[in-house]
């Protein structure tokens, strides 16, 4: 029995990942905009251990009105509203470096720490895609080397700023009618070549110090960021032995830039469809696949492999000329990923569509509860993953029947926590130090 335990985080996407989710029966197109779905939904990933809660973003309309349920409530907003029906689990939202400045969005950050106790996390994201660039006033997307400075030099600021006050800078002495300390406070002073930033943060330095950084981009340029800053990585992989790659790289990858390689959790992602045979996991798999609207697949499919409109016809397999992934300014590891499976498997563009449906790239699994938990065990006691980025297929059942079905047999397994046990921070639950003040020079010994 494994000493190492499970860090499960669950993707909430409005009624599913599956892009035909919306379309069943038992699900509420509504969802959406429910801030009861997402309590629900946090209450039972509460209920289930799960380390942490995840929400992506992005600065623009996703897809069209037509495919799914589409746009969503801003990420930080809604957590603020799930740290109060809420006790343990931790709370990450995705936020861009483009289209944000340090100072406001390390102030949201922190502000979420506070009144959760501790439980904030920041899925951090260099946004590509000329859509978002053009509701900023840019032609284009900047290109993706300059995306990751910019987001090197964020990160740099928003670190000064989480730290600009010492954790002792309240002194809140009544008598003498001081409230605080002016010398425990640290004003950044940056002047950098994408940020000037003077003052110090308007709120104090928060429970964890500063909130879980996360990180999902698989790129050479996102490994490197992720080994220098990331304390989690969300990625996608198909395959144990690409899983097992991509662990060994970026874990060796992190202690190259000095870091403990334990200190970053790797964490695939994983679409599960359950049933209580394989053959009725199978079968809730195919009622999914039959409800995607091929066309809406096909116009997703070319934007990601950046293909005029109409160019891929649903019967043949994928053009052999597609641009190589040096051409590609966004999404390079995704591109790479989804090209790479349909040439593996000798897909159909009509195939690839159903397999992307799920997860967009990411690992789809359907089978009973004790093959889901046995593929999971079999990643994380073999070198490819710390825990997975759990993505039910429909929501709530889905992660409803994770928590009721897998769980328990994780647990029997010792691979997964019985409660959440004395550990308040999500910092601590990841096993992760609180980060030292940059500011403050270790006493001599």
């Amino acid at each position: 029995m494994t000493t190492r335990k499970l860090h499960l985080n669950a993707f909430l996407m409005n009624t599913g990942h599956h892009e035909a989710s919306w379309r069943l029966p038992e699900s509420d197109p509504y969802a959406h905009v429910d801030l009861a779905h997402y309590v629900r939904l946090a209450r039972t990933a509460e209920r289930g251990t799960f380390d942490s809660l995840f929400l992506a973003d992005g600065p623009q309309l996703w897809s069209n009105l037509a495919q799914r349920p589409a746009g969503a409530l801003e990420p930080l907003t809604l957590l603020t509203a799930l740290a109060t029906a809420t006790e343990h689990i931790g709370l990450i939202a995705t936020a861009s470096t483009s289209y944000n400045s340090p100072y406001n969005l390390a102030r949201r950050f922190a502000s979420l720490d506070i009144v959760s106790g501790g439980r904030a996390g920041w899925n951090i994201v260099t946004t590509a895609g000329r859509e978002a660039a053009r509701n900023f006033g840019l032609d284009a997307e900047p290109a993706h080397a300059e995306r990751y400075a910019r987001a090197a030099e964020f990160l740099d600021v928003s670190l000064k700023l989480w730290d600009s006050w010492e954790d002792d800078a309240i002194v809140a002495d009544k008598a003498a009618g001081v409230w605080g300390d002016d010398s425990k406070i640290h004003p950044p002073r940056h002047r950098g070549t994408y940020f000037g930033v003077e003052g110090a943060l308007n709120v104090p330095r928060s429970p964890q110090g500063y909130p879980l950084l996360v990180q999902a981009g698989s790129s050479a340029d996102g490994r490197a960021f992720a080994a220098r800053y990331a304390e989690a990585v969300f990625t996608a992989q198909q395959t144990l032995a690409d899983a097992q790659a991509f662990y060994a790289d970026l874990k060796s990858r992190t202690a190259g830039a000095g870091r403990n390689p334990e200190h970053i959790k790797v964490l695939p992602g994983i679409v599960p469809v359950l049933g209580s045979t394989e053959a009725e996991a199978r079968a809730a798999e195919r009622v999914l696949e039959d409800h995607i609207v091929p066309e809406h697949g096909r116009a997703r499919l070319e934007n990601l492999l950046h293909l005029e409109p109409g160019t891929l016809d649903l019967d043949e397999r994928l053009p052999e000329d597609l641009p190589p992934e040096s051409a590609v300014e966004g999404a390079k590891s995704r591109y790479t990923l989804v090209v790479e499976l349909a040439r593996r498997e000798r897909l159909t563009v009509r195939r690839l569509i159903a397999r992307l449906g799920g997860g967009r790239g990411h690992l789809t699994f359907a089978g009973t509860p004790e093959q889901v938990a046995g593929q999971i065990e079999t990643w994380f006691t073999q070198g490819a993953a710390d825990g997975f980025n759990i993505m039910p297929a429909v929501l709530p059942s889905g992660l409803e029947a994770f928590v009721e079905h897998v769980v328990p047999v994780l647990r029997e397994r010792g691979l997964l926590r019985t409660g959440y046990g004395p550990r308040r921070t999500l910092r601590e639950r990841y096993g992760l130090p609180r980060p030292a003040n940059q500011y403050l020079t270790p006493a001599l010994v």
